[in-house]
């Protein structure tokens, strides 16, 4: 309404404008949310790699020499290489997010929306698979497996066991990170679909 020539402020105003101001807080929140989670995943694996990847053990039994080293095990193979491909995948979403961030927008494009969301899909999938394999050849490494006359190699090589051990905790973890980043994508594309969905079609 308004009085004298000068225009009012209706209630309705009001509260349209509250809810967009609520809306990009909670945007920005799940933007450095997002920021903390890929720095997170970054750091983990390349621990996760660099743990696992220079592990060795030199043991000396009967006058032999026997080396462990994590190559001995596929499943550590495949958990180093994945590791190394989140971190990579990660650093390049980090620098999305900062860049992002810095700029002051929020919202991006749908097919950047669906590209960030299938790569997280990917990652998620890619680090659960090479985290349960690797669980399982641990397990067996540390128990044996006496209906195949598997010894427990852990008990020859513990200081190889408990640094792949931690390994596989750092692995674990960026597969925790990469499931939440997953869920994060996914709320970020489908938001664009939205009732608003046509007012916002904004850069990195």
């Amino acid at each position: 309404m308004s009085y004298g020539g000068s225009v009012g402020i209706s209630p309705g105003n009001v509260a349209v404008h509250h809810a967009k101001c609520d809306a990009k807080l909670v945007e920005w929140r799940v933007k450095i949310a997002e920021l903390v989670l890929r720095v997170l995943v970054l750091g983990l694996g390349v621990a996760a790699a660099a743990l696992i990847g220079a592990n060795s053990e030199v043991k000396v039994i009967f006058s032999i020499t026997k080396k462990a080293k994590f190559t001995d095990m596929k499943s550590l193979v495949f958990l180093v290489v994945v590791n190394g491909i989140v971190a990579t995948y990660s650093l390049v979403q980090v620098v999305r997010c900062a860049v992002g961030i810095f700029r002051g927008s929020v919202l991006f494009s749908k097919p950047l929306a669906w590209l960030i969301f299938s790569g997280d899909q990917v990652m998620a999938y890619l680090t659960l698979a090479a985290v349960a394999a690797a669980l399982q050849s641990s397990v067996i490494g540390k128990f044996g497996q006496p209906e195949l006359q598997w010894m427990k190699i852990c008990d020859l090589y513990k200081k190889f066991c408990t640094q792949a051990g931690e390994g596989v905790a750092s692995a674990l973890l960026v597969s925790l990170c990469t499931v939440i980043l997953s869920w994060i994508s996914a709320y970020s594309l489908f938001r664009l679909y939205g009732g608003r969905k046509g007012k916002a079609d904004s850069r990195w």
